[in-house]
């Protein structure tokens, strides 16, 4: 599978998008009007080898709910991020059973190397 999770409205997320230079394979899923399913989020914690890889800590509500505080399962990632789109680290790439989260530089840098190999 080729796939990209992303937020269409977040300047970033374009920005590596369009930097990718994406094969036409590629399937994009934008998280705010196609919600993430149980079994998409799944596929991802496979990959990824945890619900915490792929939680963002940086999102407001992260801060806004004072989960920083609190000692946060597996169980709770996973149900905040079915729960509000905004919990999902962005973008998550996913080039076959290769998954690429977040957009720091080393990892664009990686998944771009993935995807034109």
């Amino acid at each position: 599978m080729k796939k990209i999770y992303h937020l269409s409205t977040c300047e970033t997320c374009k920005r590596i998008i369009k930097e990718l230079d994406l094969p036409q394979s590629f399937n994009l899923q934008d998280i705010k009007t196609e919600t993430i399913t149980a079994s998409q989020l799944e596929e991802m914690k496979n990959l990824a080898g945890s619900y915490e890889n792929l939680f963002s800590k940086r999102a407001r509500l992260y801060k806004e709910l004072n989960l920083k505080e609190k000692n946060l399962s597996e169980a709770n990632y996973k149900s905040y991020i079915l729960e509000h789109y905004t919990f999902l680290k962005r973008p998550v790439i996913i080039n076959n059973n290769q998954i690429f989260i977040g957009n720091s530089k080393k990892t664009v840098e990686a998944a771009k190397q993935a995807i034109h190999e």
